[in-house]
């Protein structure tokens, strides 16, 4: 009986330490992505790495400004509105951004990254007519109901 309750008191020792890191889902960061099929436009290539090495270094509104240049210059690019749209996302404009998400998802069908971001997964379905938090990375707690203090 004592060995029992001995193996069962280590049992629960190593879920206690263990459970938290394995329920723990860690959100991949956020990085810009590198332009592709832009062809004759290397500026545009040089705009997303300005861009990106902005973003980096938390400069948001530099990053929307290098980004927003580059969705000037190729608007057919994926990847370009994905940029975008996370600058305008750093800087609060959740709106603007979810239509650049959105954009980028239509534009780049098969970029997994793209499909599969944190950012873009917080919309939802496209195709569904459910209203998305406008905020979708707040910091607020929900209330009981839902409802507003």
């Amino acid at each position: 009986m004592k060995t029992t309750l001995k193996q069962i008191a280590i049992f629960v020792l190593i879920l206690m330490l263990l459970g938290p890191a394995a329920c723990s889902a860690k959100r991949k960061p956020l990085v810009p992505l590198a332009l592709a099929d832009v062809g004759a436009i290397p500026q545009a290539v040089a705009w997303t790495e300005q861009g990106s090495q902005a973003y980096q270094s938390k400069q948001f509104e530099e990053a929307k400004k290098y980004f927003g240049q580059a969705v000037v210059a190729v608007p057919e690019s994926g990847q370009a509105h994905y940029n975008y749209a996370l600058a305008l996302n750093a800087l609060g404009e959740a709106a603007d951004a979810r239509q650049h998400f959105l954009e980028a998802a239509n534009l780049a069908p098969g970029d997994k990254i793209i499909w599969d971001s944190p950012a873009l997964s917080a919309y939802g379905d496209p195709e569904t007519k459910k209203r998305t938090k406008d905020r979708p990375y707040g910091t607020q707690r929900p209330t009981f109901g839902g409802m507003p203090r």
